[in-house]
């Protein structure tokens, strides 16, 4: 048997074991405390200083970017698919895709009976008079004739088509246009009438997207549909449209669109887009 004294010892002992253990637990704890706040710190250091990068750099880019684009549209003008293209198509490429969208331009159509002039405001229809300025600078409307006038219901002169030349008139005229399409901007869905006297629109074929080089002079007040683009206003010239009405139509599209080829010939010797003004 052990003796009492042993006994004590043997629990001073163990006492003395788990009073050490105890200290090395704390011990280790507390290095695991001080290991993870430092992580932590080092951590909310590195997030921080990669947010203050990311705010200086990316915000310089954002105002770059933003700088940039002001004053620009982002324009889509879609392609028609060579295959098929019937020959009234002129192919003169296609026009940059940002255009201007501050400032006006003014529309210059010089024709046999004298200048047509119209005023275009970028802000409104930035891609159309961005493809107008494209066109004109190729020549794409030069000694072409106003195709159609509609002198019933509706009162308009209708031109654009690059394959409108020549003596007399044809079975394709007014379905010439650019290899290209494009959306339609500034509808008059608020307005009444929507193409009041003034007016110059662009024509479509009805559906969406569909705009291409055909324009319409309002020299009437006109019921349409809002879903022409409105190009701009007529400042001069309109006398000459009302010549031309004057003397009326032979009603070849009487069965199909209305109207017919102007009586009064009207060709487009040259139609040219002045610099943009006040951008």
């Amino acid at each position: 048997m052990t003796s009492t004294r042993e006994r004590q010892r043997a629990a001073a002992r163990a006492r003395l074991e788990r009073e050490m253990a105890e200290r090395a637990t704390k011990a280790r704890k507390r290095r695991q405390t001080q290991a993870i706040v430092g992580a932590a710190a080092v951590l909310v250091l590195v997030v921080a200083g990669t947010v203050w990068l990311a705010t200086s750099l990316g915000g310089d880019d954002n105002k770059q970017n933003t700088a940039g684009a002001e004053g620009f549209s982002q324009c889509a003008y879609n392609e028609v698919p060579k295959e098929g293209r019937p020959k009234q198509i002129k192919d003169v490429g296609l026009p940059t895709t940002q255009q201007a969208n501050k400032g006006t331009q003014t529309m210059t159509i010089d024709t046999n009976l004298g200048p047509i002039t119209a005023k275009l405001d970028r802000s409104l229809v930035p891609c159309t008079a961005g493809s107008f300025t494209h066109l004109a600078s190729k020549g794409f409307f030069d000694n072409t004739k106003c195709h159609r006038l509609v002198t019933e219901g509706i009162k308009v002169l209708q031109c654009g088509d690059p394959s409108a030349t020549g003596n007399g008139w044809r079975e394709t005229d007014g379905t010439g246009g650019p290899s290209y399409n494009v959306g339609e901007e500034n509808l008059p869905t608020d307005k009444r009438p929507p193409y009041p006297e003034g007016v110059i629109a662009m024509a479509n074929s009805g559906q969406p997207g569909s705009t291409g080089s055909q324009f319409f002079i309002v020299y009437g007040d006109s019921q349409l549909d809002p879903n022409y683009t409105v190009l701009g206003t007529i400042t001069g010239g309109m006398d000459l449209v009302k010549q031309v009405a004057a003397a009326g139509d032979d009603g070849a599209f009487a069965q199909q669109a209305g109207g017919g080829h102007p009586k009064k010939e009207i060709v487009i010797n040259k139609l040219s887009m002045s610099d943009i003004q006040g951008a």
